[in-house]
């Protein structure tokens, strides 16, 4: 490789041999077919190797494909590459009157990613990123393309699929009619006498944060669409100054709050997309499981929180409404993510990882595949009860395993 890449946090350095970035579509079939081992890249906001070809295989970017997103407004659909991210496609849907349902924290990912990870936002009634998604185009190992749509049955497979069937080059969306949100933030909401599902139901989006120095909430933000009623909020008090949710942060690149309304795409992330939300300089960890564990799951973290707090910069609670991806996190249950945002320290980071996962490992924690973790191969597999389709669709798709790295080996490996 004759660049140096690594991802957005800079602890994985790629050992692919060669990275490209085709700029048409025929010219990345031809890359595909010739190549013996191939990985997207994406946004490189993952914290895993899950992205890495390794030594002699091609790491592929698509950031120079064609930025496309067409909006069909009478089907409420939208058409986007695999190299958009969301804060563009959020700006070309919004200009139709239109909106996606939710959004993640960040803004800056890329669409496909993001959907081929799990990865979510935060709601009762919201599922992953992945639930909008009603087809996906894939260059397969031969340079050919497939297109696998909402009511086939392989569609279960398709869309979460850690990149190990193909390179989307496309997804179709479902949208709706553009809305408008506004966000309030409460301080010191306490863990003790907690009423989780009380809590998590309160607004459309609902996120708590926590250092875990302390049992309890330092902040909770609240993301209300404008078109649902305002809810009250006894539990905690109002915060009297714009937040960042790491403390002592500046919080000038944090979406609008104090109960301003303005556009969907404006609000549902908590970082502004024309700001970088920080350096980089950390690692992140998540685990999501049943949401009727989630106050046991809660007190468990609390009780190891002198094992987490020196490395942690901040924890992130939400909920995931459960959704029919073979390989999501919140497969078939309800789910409450716990988000953890390390220092950037991955010998002191790693042991408070493998602390926190024996503390969960009762609640059946699926972790996110594009973080860190520690889970060992044989327990991550048995939490996937439709892995064996998955590895049947991989085996159609992908033969002789081209997409498959060394991290998605060990979990597809029969």
């Amino acid at each position: 490789m004759t660049e140096t890449v690594t991802n957005w946090a800079g602890n994985v350095t790629y050992t692919a041999k060669e990275l490209h970035r085709p700029h048409t579509r025929d010219a990345l079939r031809s890359l595909v077919a010739d190549s013996a081992r191939v990985r997207v890249l994406g946004s490189g906001h993952s914290f895993n190797d899950i992205a890495d070809a390794g030594d002699g295989g091609v790491l592929l970017s698509l950031d120079a494909l064609p930025a496309e997103a067409d909006v069909d407004t009478g089907a409420r659909t939208v058409r986007v590459g695999g190299g958009v991210r969301y804060a563009e496609l959020a700006r070309r849907v919004h200009a139709h009157g239109l909106a996606l349902p939710n959004m993640a924290s960040l803004p800056h990912i890329s669409v496909a990613g993001s959907v081929a990870t799990g990865t979510h936002g935060s709601g009762v009634g919201n599922g992953p990123l992945a639930s909008v998604v009603r087809e996906v185009e894939l260059v397969t190992a031969d340079g050919s393309t497939v297109t696998i749509r909402r009511g086939d049955p392989r569609f279960g497979g398709a869309v979460t699929s850690l990149g190990t069937l193909g390179v989307v080059t496309a997804l179709t969306l479902d949208l709706e009619p553009a809305f408008e949100v506004e966000q309030h933030v409460f301080t010191e909401l306490p863990l003790e006498g907690l009423d989780f599902e009380t809590v998590a139901a309160t607004a459309y989006s609902v996120s708590l944060f926590t250092d875990w120095r302390a049992p309890g909430f330092g902040q909770v933000w609240l993301k209300r669409r404008t078109d649902q009623p305002l809810p009250g909020f006894p539990w905690a008090s109002p915060a009297t100054e714009k937040m960042h949710p790491v403390p002592g942060m500046p919080a000038a690149n944090c979406t609008e709050q104090f109960g301003v309304p303005g556009p969907w795409h404006e609000r549902l992330p908590h970082f502004r997309a024309e700001f970088t939300p920080s350096s980089g300089a950390e690692l992140q960890s998540e685990y999501l499981l049943p949401r009727p564990y989630a106050l046991d799951a809660l007190h468990a973290v609390a009780a190891i929180g002198t094992a987490v707090a020196p490395v942690l910069q901040i924890c992130e609670v939400r909920t995931v409404a459960a959704d029919e991806q073979w390989l999501s996190p919140s497969y078939g249950r309800d789910t409450v993510a716990l988000h953890f945002t390390w220092i950037e320290d991955t010998e002191r980071v790693l042991p408070a990882v493998r602390r926190l996962e024996e503390a969960l490992e009762p609640y059946e924690a699926r972790p996110h595949w594009g973080k860190v973790f520690t889970v060992p191969a044989p327990a991550l597999r048995a939490r996937y009860p439709r892995l064996d389709d998955f590895r049947a669709l991989a085996r159609e798709l992908d033969p002789q395993r081209k997409f498959a790295n060394a991290f998605v080996q060990a979990v597809l490996v029969d």
